[in-house]
């Protein structure tokens, strides 16, 4: 009987981290994909505040006349909070990614609490409002963190096409050919402003995607939509 209640335990703790695996996000969870309707693209981007990536970020959204949504960490926002106050000034959502860069299946249930708490404070305090979407470090689930999320009244998602910008290696060809493998119409684009957790200098290639990602929307017809509104 013992067995069986780790194994229900364990089960409540790792399983939903199957959704990071995209057939299984689609298949089971398919709104942790992102609500854009169909002909939208969102785009999004993780790991910031960065005093160059996010700045360089915004300047290429100005110019292309985009809104976007930033998934910030709490420790890097109490880092550069006048980066976080830039960001809104802009028009872009500010919401959260946690407070530390920490996988959530490796926390007990009050740590992976705590974090979610700790950022959002941090958030408010800056921001002057509470963040009401959440998208996990790695994102990677967990039963205890969704029951947080819950009380927390966080809404979670993650991505229907992502970048792969945080390697070194990444040009800005790459990052658009891997997201183009994803679903873009109606989906969640995830791309990083920061290299914190990422190769240094990595947000570079992101703002050189920039570009071609827009022609490449452009030529499907696929506008961009600021997230969650």
């Amino acid at each position: 009987m013992l067995g069986g209640m780790v194994g229900v335990a364990v089960a409540a703790q790792i399983g939903p981290a199957g959704t990071w695996l995209p057939s299984l996000r689609r298949a089971l969870a398919p709104r942790l994909c992102g609500p854009m309707p169909p002909g939208t693209v969102a785009i999004t981007f993780d790991d910031g505040p960065h005093p160059l990536g996010t700045i360089a970020v915004l300047d290429e959204l100005d110019r292309l006349d985009w809104k976007a949504t930033f998934f910030v960490l709490g420790s890097q926002v109490r880092l550069f909070p006048d980066v976080v106050t830039e960001t809104l000034r802009r028009g872009h959502r500010v919401e959260l990614h946690g407070d530390d860069h920490r996988y959530l299946i490796a926390r007990p249930p009050w740590s992976a609490a705590a974090d979610l708490e700790r950022g959002i404070d941090t958030i408010g305090e800056v921001t002057g409002r509470v963040p009401t979407w959440w998208r996990p470090a790695y994102g990677v689930l967990s039963g205890p963190a969704l029951l947080a999320a819950r009380r927390l009244r966080l809404r979670p998602v993650l991505w229907s096409a992502w970048g792969r910008d945080w390697r070194a290696a990444a040009t800005r060809e790459s990052i658009v050919g891997d997201l183009e493998a994803g679903d873009l119409a109606g989906g969640t684009v995830l791309l990083h402003d920061s290299d914190v957790m990422s190769d240094p200098d990595s947000w570079r290639s992101t703002v050189a995607a920039l570009p071609l990602l827009a022609d490449r929307l452009a030529e499907r017809g696929l506008t961009v939509g600021r997230f969650g509104d």
